[in-house]
């Protein structure tokens, strides 16, 4: 994975009423670090919607927490041309920690919206925000690597949303 992205399993604790889970203590330093969250965010995907491309520019750090669906979640950084692709759902609940200067997005896949609580380390401001957009098709952006690997046969090509990553 690209540097800065982090991975924190969220664990269930399931009974006969149902499950309870923890999805954000300011003592897991293993996913926050020095990090802040100012803000928490809530959004509703349809299946098949691209969400994409952008970036910060002030050093803000994205966390993405998946509570129903599925999405493929991508980082891609221009300077080297490495992708991070990771697919999240809440069938296995995980907080993914995106730092804000490489370029990220998703897509809901599956058949079903996809439903995200995110944390960001700044307060979203209207009039000056923290962000860049480039298109969710944008031709230049094409992967030296994925996932660390140089042998996907995406790398090379400009990044398809739309091509599942199996075969």
């Amino acid at each position: 994975m690209l540097d800065g992205i982090r991975l924190k399993p969220i664990a269930r604790l399931v009974d006969d009423r149902g499950f309870f889970s923890e999805v954000m203590r300011s003592d897991w330093s293993d996913i926050f670090g020095e990090d802040r969250i100012e803000q928490i965010n809530h959004s509703y995907t349809y299946p098949n919607i691209i969400r994409a491309w952008h970036c910060h520019l002030r050093g803000q750090v994205d966390y993405f927490l998946v509570l129903a669906g599925s999405i493929k979640l991508c980082a891609f950084d221009d300077k080297t041309a490495e992708l991070t692709e990771i697919v999240s759902s809440h069938t296995n609940p995980q907080l993914v920690r995106i730092p804000g200067h490489y370029w990220h997005g998703f897509k809901v896949v599956g058949l079903k919206p996809a439903l995200l609580v995110y944390y960001t380390t700044l307060l979203y401001n209207a009039s000056a925000p923290d962000e860049q957009r480039r298109p969710w098709n944008d031709s230049t952006l094409i992967p030296k690597s994925i996932n660390g690997k140089q042998t996907d046969e995406r790398v090379g090509k400009s990044w398809d949303w739309n091509i599942p990553p199996h075969r």
